[in-house]
């Protein structure tokens, strides 16, 4: 037996901390914590071991969890007062912010469900959410409120700057203990909406257990990674161990409409007595590189081009990040270049840059990786996390052995419920063992480290090749002179599809579309390297869970000026 299963042996055994037993969930046998909470509104009433320390902060607002205890009681009794109870929605429809999470907790305390509206949202997309999901109220803040017409809409609406005070007085006096509603711990808590990037999003409905477990999976499958590194690499007898830090200060740049921003930020700060600051408006890395050295933030996600963008500030080097011990990835990998630039922009978060593989529908993290083995399998996203099976499936929808590619399956205890109205959608994803598709095309190599190649529906074939994006993109992606790319599949008549790239420079770097096509042509084979090229001078588009939208470059017309298109 291995250090990796004895860790996990202790850990998760009978008597341990993370102590795990099997129980039927949803009609499939699934292994869970046999201790654990049973409802989000527990988990509010937990955090009042932390009292007097601070939970969320934006500008001049500063909570504490006592503060934030009493408000959710006070929201939740509010809501109650307006009739909303077990099972009715509530939708959300604001940036980040304290009235945020509290109306989530105040819901979903109450048995109702929260719908949680993406705040870039059109007014078409809002009411097609709104649609769907029927809401009770929307809780919305005036900037969406004015550029949605949400007023449209049949749902009431309460506005966060204007009724916030009176509705939270219309609870006043009210105790968590008042709630008197009876809640399960596979009642619906939240519906998170896809990305929707093939087209109208699906609302991804997560239970009390699913978020429940999402924690706890996480802390223990870090607790794992962290025991086996320290027994497979102790540290010398003289050296130092770090101590950590007295809070956790986590930046909350990710938004609460999404995985990262709501269960990542915010439910494990809950559970740890950690602090979240938020900041107004769109992500300036020279605003968050001054929070960053104000609140003394010690770990954030680096979505997308955020760990880059911040990386790359003329003035990083001006502000003292020395605080920042964990950076995290997720929402789409990222290249050994970026995680080699984050680890040397942070240093002292060097030894925990890490990533997590999940998604809205499996609710809980699939498979982590961190520390020397990201090191060490840079493009893996790590070993299956415990409490998870994940099958790599051919197309006869049959196992495939280690190293061969497939679609990846996974099943928890926390996999979404459905599809909220989408029964056609939930059965295409589920099937009636409760395996989730995940949608991603990957293998297993022989020690069991996970790796994604790309989404299903992102491969290229040319010439009856298949051709995985993300290879072409981490290949440029490390090129100096690139900042960031993406590769896609154009239609050929000849060929079926050929790659195109498109590629944004460095800051004031020059790029050739020949010198990148042999820069490829140095590790990739000859059908891999792009034929296309559009060199881009603006940030490419990316959804609120940092993935690039590919579907806005594909078909466009390129611009004249310093972008333009070639074919090699």
């Amino acid at each position: 037996m291995g250090i990796r299963e004895d860790v996990i042996r202790e850990l998760t055994g009978p008597g341990g901390f993370f102590e795990l037993t099997t129980e039927e969930v949803l009609g499939q046998q699934a292994s869970v914590f046999a201790n654990r909470l049973r409802s989000l509104r527990e988990m509010v009433a937990n955090t009042a071991s932390f009292g007097d320390r601070e939970f969320l902060v934006l500008d001049d607002q500063r909570l504490t969890f006592s503060d934030f205890i009493s408000l959710a009681a006070q929201a939740a009794a509010a809501l109650q007062r307006r009739g909303i109870g077990r099972g009715d929605r509530v939708a959300i429809f604001a940036a980040n912010c304290p009235e945020w999470v509290v109306s989530f907790f105040a819901a979903t305390s109450i048995g109702a469900i929260v719908s949680a509206y993406n705040g870039w949202w059109t007014a078409d997309e809002v009411r097609y959410a709104s649609g769907l999901s029927q809401p009770a109220l929307v809780i919305a803040d005036r900037p969406r409120l004015e550029r949605s017409g949400i007023g449209s809409t049949n749902a009431p609406c309460m506005v966060i700057e204007d009724d916030w005070d009176e509705f939270l007085a219309s609870g006043a006096g009210a105790a968590l203990d008042d709630v008197d509603v009876l809640l399960a711990e596979d009642d619906p808590a939240v519906i998170l909406f896809t990305s929707g990037t093939t087209g109208r999003p699906k609302g991804a409905v997560a239970s009390h257990r699913g978020l429940i477990g999402f924690v706890q999976s996480t802390m223990m499958n870090g607790a794992v990674r962290m025991f086996t590194e320290l027994r497979t690499n102790p540290p010398a007898e003289d050296g130092e161990v770090p101590s950590p830090p007295a809070q956790a200060v986590t930046l909350g740049t990710s938004p609460l409409f999404h995985v990262s921003g709501l269960y990542g930020a915010t439910l494990i700060n809950m559970a740890i007595g950690g602090k979240i600051v938020y900041r107004r408006g769109r992500f300036d890395p020279e605003a968050v590189l001054q929070l960053i050295q104000d609140e003394g933030v010690t770990s954030f996600a680096a979505l997308g081009s955020i760990g880059a963008r911040l990386a790359n500030h003329p003035r990083f080097g001006e502000f003292d990040t020395t605080s920042v011990v964990n950076v995290g990835f997720g929402g789409a990998p990222a290249s050994p270049a970026v995680q080699e630039l984050i680890r040397q922009a942070f240093p002292n978060a060097a030894p925990a840059v890490g990533m997590g593989y999940g998604s809205s529908e499996s609710v809980a993290v699939i498979a982590g990786i961190g520390g020397a083995e990201y090191r060490e399998r840079p493009t893996s996203c790590g070993q299956v996390a415990i409490g998870f099976d994940v099958e790599i499936r051919g197309p006869d929808g049959q196992p495939v052995p280690s190293g061969a590619e497939g679609e990846i399956w996974a099943r928890s205890a926390y996999t979404m419920l459905c599809y909220w109205n989408d029964p056609d959608a939930t059965a295409a994803t589920i099937d009636s063992n409760r395996w989730l598709n995940t949608g991603d095309i990957g293998r297993f190599d022989e020690d069991g480290y996970l790796y994604i190649n790309s989404r299903s529906r992102d491969m290229i074939l040319r010439n009856a090749e298949n051709i995985y994006p993300i290879e072409i993109e981490y290949r440029l992606d490390a090129h100096p002179s690139v900042a960031e790319s993406a590769v896609f599949g154009v239609d050929h008549l000849e060929m079926g599809q050929e790659v195109k790239a498109v590629v944004v420079p460095a800051a004031r770097a020059a790029v050739d579309p020949d010198d990148l096509a042999e820069w490829c042509h140095q590790v990739l084979a000859p059908y891999k390297v792009p034929t296309l090229w559009e060199i881009r001078p603006t940030p490419l588009p990316r959804n609120a869970a940092g993935k690039v939208v590919k579907r806005e470059l594909e078909h466009r017309t390129c611009p004249t000026g310093q972008t333009g298109q070639s074919r090699r």
